[in-house]
């Protein structure tokens, strides 16, 4: 004997089925600072393989970002650049109360195209060698204060002055220093990592006594507290496979 279903009933059972699936598979907005593009690259792809979510990566300066969040851009998670950022969105209402934790600690670098311009200790900064040196705008971007401290604590700051050149975020100058803009620049020591086979070039590995450890923090966002993606990507952040592409990039715990 065949049962009719009426019509109300399979639009339910269709309806149900693609929520579930919904609730399932899931797309997360991540604001993600410019140091961390090439790494959250990688972990994005090992994520969405192993979940079935999707990934939605914007780069930026951190600083820029605190700015959208506050004024409602879509963002769901932030892999900031520093620590202070996250804790006041936290504080501010924007972000999930105890959601923080500190994802990777970064490393900053001075490089230039260059094959011999930069030595292993810097002394190139000390020079009349270069007519440009980038780094990150360091009112929006943590690697251009922590670029600021290394200068100044080197005393070199009214020295070089005159010949620095800023992009708004770690990425923008890791750009001016790739297309010849600028000699050389401070970047995040991970951009080295990620581009080591193509760029070449000199670099000095900043010693940490020189800046204040850069650790990023990540926060979940008011608006992701309900998305299913979002939620699990703070898991996977944690996880062993993460850190391990972390660690292959360049940063540390």
């Amino acid at each position: 004997m065949q049962i009719s279903i009426p019509m109300s009933i399979r639009w339910l059972g269709l309806w149900l089925a693609l929520a579930a699936q919904n609730a399932w598979s899931t797309e997360v907005q991540v604001a993600v600072a410019a140091n961390f593009s090439g790494t959250m690259q990688a972990i994005a792809q090992a994520f969405e393989q192993e979940s079935g979510h999707q990934v939605r990566i914007i780069t930026g300066a951190t600083g820029k970002f605190y700015a959208q969040v506050k004024h409602g851009a879509p963002f769901q998670v932030l892999l900031a650049a520093d620590t202070q950022t996250p804790l006041l969105l936290e504080q501010e209402g924007f972000a999930v109360t105890g959601s923080r934790f500190t994802y990777a600690i970064g490393h900053l670098a001075l490089w230039s195209q260059q094959a011999e311009l930069v030595d292993a200790q810097g002394e190139v900064l000390r020079s009349t060698r270069f007519k440009r040196l980038a780094l990150a705008d360091p009112r929006l971007a943590p690697y251009g204060a922590a670029a600021m401290q290394v200068l100044d604590r080197m005393g070199l700051l009214a020295q070089v002055k005159d010949r620095l050149v800023q992009g708004e975020s770690v990425g923008q100058t890791y750009q001016f220093v790739a297309t010849g803009n600028a000699d050389l620049g401070f970047i995040a020591s991970s951009q080295l990592v990620v581009d080591a086979k193509r760029i070449g070039g000199s670099t000095w590995m900043v010693p940490q006594a020189l800046y204040s450890p850069l650790r990023q923090d990540a926060v979940l966002l008011k608006s992701g507290q309900a998305n299913a993606a979002a939620l699990a990507l703070m898991r996977f952040l944690q996880s062993p496979r993460a850190r391990a592409l972390m660690r292959d990039n360049g940063y540390s715990h």
